[in-house]
């Protein structure tokens, strides 16, 4: 689990199933999980210099880690820790297009595709974008925009973006939870409609 606040972006490039990457921790372990550009991987080795990542033909086809150069980087929660973003899996739904940019006082305003999972996009809400945090400013029919300070563009790979980029999304884990259940509730949405026993829908 993570929270879409981005401790390092550092260069890397992914070949033959193994995404090589610049090492920014002296602290690693064999087995830990850490997001990249959102993605949850397991590091499967390290140096002094690189850490290692095993992945596979699925992630690949669902994500932008074949297609970039440097990469947003979170390790996992740990209990106690805060929680500044929101809850972020690791497991993302696709990639969508980078569409446009423009400035607005010393924010910097980005424009996405909108993804197949429409429902979870609302003004308001949370996205992780590359693994970024982030809360939407504005929806429209096919596109959604969300605000970025400085701050956070400084300190993520969006600062790397053209137009036409894919960038990884995970829409928020409650909005995901909320959906199956009303989806499962016979039509009515109502949430009371629910059958719990037996571990039924």
């Amino acid at each position: 689990m993570f929270t879409g606040i981005i401790q390092s972006v550092q260069p890397g490039n992914l070949s033959g199933g193994v995404l090589k990457i610049k090492r920014c921790w002296d602290d690693l372990s064999l087995g830990e999980s850490v997001a990249v550009n959102g993605v949850c991987l397991t590091v499967r080795s390290f140096d002094k210099d690189f850490v290692y990542f095993d992945v596979g033909p699925e992630t690949i086809g669902r994500s932008n880690l074949s297609k970039c150069k440097f990469f947003n980087l979170e390790r996992a929660l740990k209990v106690g820790d805060r929680i500044s973003g929101h809850f972020v899996t690791g497991h993302v739904d696709g990639v969508i297009r980078f569409l446009s940019k423009y400035v607005s006082g010393n924010s910097v305003f980005f424009k996405f595709a909108m993804p197949n999972e429409r429902y979870a996009i609302v003004e308001k809400g949370s996205i992780a974008l590359n693994g970024i945090s982030l809360t939407i400013a504005k929806v429209d029919l096919d596109s959604f925009i969300v605000q970025v300070i400085p701050h956070t563009l400084e300190q993520t790979n969006l600062k790397y973006l053209s137009v036409g980029d894919p960038v990884n999304y995970e829409i928020d884990i409650l909005a995901r939870y909320l959906y199956g259940v009303l989806k499962n509730s016979n039509g009515k949405g109502k949430v009371e409609d629910v059958k719990w026993t037996a571990g039924e829908w």
